[in-house]
């Protein structure tokens, strides 16, 4: 939930002159909701953390004055492609002003669970994860060393291990690292591979959905000069166990679909995951999951687009940034002003930095970051980091990694280095005390 000591992009932007936009996920309850901080219009979502994509008359439209444009019939809504064609409609009612700037922000729900998508596209994936999570992974790095995404002398870390949790939701595997994928029945290979293709044709109607966008961009000359920034939320998430989940309540329910059954998968009414072993994939080469601070928790790809504010084109940066950024990126970039005073309240400072100088090539200073989701800790300064897993704080044990030289942080440093352990967790302590983190524990000192 927001703060009253905050202020969002969009009412930021709307102080310097802009129209502002939104489509998709707002996940940050409804009161209040977008267009009460700073969206001059909306469409999407206003609860929960996903839905179904198939189920219209969950999404709405805001303000509620306002009368949808779009209509779709029977069979027709499918919300990641909705969320385009609002955002498609939008841009041609923000120019209706000419002259005034406009900011866009599309918040996909996809490939968030539950894993949606027509069955048409979802037949075209299925060879493709039939191979199994082992050799994709091989193929997946060898594909980013071959990028220069990670360093030429990267290694395929051994498959990771499945948290700890109830041996239902485990699948029967907790603690203990993925399975082989020849380890497994063909039936069960066979679910695990439409789970796996379900969320890859929902990722390619993103991507169909930038494509429009961006071809509407140049159909109306404002391509060379649109700011794109474009990003995802966390690592792959793990929830629950190597077999994924069926249903709403999350909680220990994995359905071994066979036959016909498969085919259902991903339409209205059905509700899964794709499960641990698929996630190990798609952080391939990084360390865990969603819900942890380790690196294949908390690294996301962040594809900058700006032809007449950024001179580099196909450079790949590697500097220490976050999401907190984008504020002040966005602010320098359109001359904004950040206030130190908003509807009369005070607020509070920016904590990231501009990243338009990491745009242009030019190095960044040394910073710390602190992390934190659900007792998964994290601390980042320079090269070096600390983290620990998701338990309860009176469990937990500092790890030590040197990401220039290990940053699938397979060598824990934390004994041989314990002077600079402590120093980062006394680091982390204070970062999480001065921004209200929720410390349940004195013991995290030690």
């Amino acid at each position: 939930f927001l703060n009253d000591r905050c202020v969002t992009i969009a009412e930021v932007l709307k102080a310097s002159g802009y129209s502002t936009w939104m489509s998709g996920k707002w996940h940050m309850g409804s009161d209040p909701g977008p267009v009460d901080r700073g969206f001059d219009q909306f469409f999407g979502y206003t609860q929960a953390h996903s839905h179904s994509q198939w189920d219209a008359g969950f999404y709405k439209r805001l303000p509620e004055s306002s009368d949808p444009e779009l209509q779709y019939g029977d069979g027709e809504f499918y919300a990641t492609d909705v969320f385009t064609d609002y955002a498609l409609e939008f841009l041609d009612q923000a120019r209706e002003d000419e002259g005034k700037p406009w900011f866009l922000y599309l918040a996909h729900s996809s490939p968030h669970f539950p894993v949606q998508a027509p069955t048409k596209l979802v037949d075209k994936y299925m060879a493709t994860y039939r191979k199994g999570w082992d050799r994709l992974r091989e193929e997946r790095l060898d594909r980013m060393i071959a990028g220069d995404l990670v360093a030429l002398d990267t290694k395929l870390p051994p498959r990771a291990m499945v948290p700890v949790d109830r041996d239902d939701i485990a699948n029967g595997y907790p603690g203990q690292p993925n399975p082989a994928w020849n380890s497994l029945p063909g039936n069960r290979r066979e679910d695990l591979a439409r789970r796996m293709a379900i969320f890859a044709a929902s990722v390619e109607h993103i991507d169909r959905g930038v494509g429009e966008i961006v071809a509407n961009l140049k159909a109306n000359g404002e391509f060379e000069n649109t700011l794109i920034l474009f990003t995802s939320d966390n690592g792959a998430c793990y929830e629950w166990g190597p077999f994924g989940f069926d249903g709403t309540s999350r909680r220990g329910v994995t359905t071994l679909h066979e036959g016909e059954a498969l085919r259902t998968m991903g339409l209205a009414d059905s509700h899964h995951s794709y499960g641990s072993a698929w996630a190990n994939l798609g952080n391939t080469p990084l360390s865990l999951y969603k819900h942890f601070c380790h690196e294949g928790g908390i690294t996301s790809p962040l594809i900058a687009h700006w032809p007449e504010g950024i001179d580099a084109s196909n450079e790949i940066r590697t500097d220490s940034t976050h999401v907190m950024d984008l504020m002040p990126t966005i602010v320098e970039a359109t001359s904004s002003e950040y206030p130190k005073r908003f509807n009369g309240q005070s607020i509070q400072p920016m904590e990231g930095v501009s990243l338009l100088s990491s745009f242009r090539g030019e190095a960044q200073e040394q910073r710390a970051i602190g992390f934190e989701h659900q007792f998964a800790r994290g601390f980042r300064k320079g090269n070096w980091k600390i983290a620990w897993g998701k338990k309860m704080p009176e469990e937990a044990t500092w790890e030590l990694y040197d990401l220039s030289k290990d940053r699938t942080e397979q060598n824990d440093l934390a004994r041989s280095h314990p002077e600079i352990t402590e120093a980062l967790a006394a680091e982390w302590m204070d970062w999480a005390e001065r921004l209200g983190v929720q410390i349940s524990s004195p013991t995290l000192r030690k």
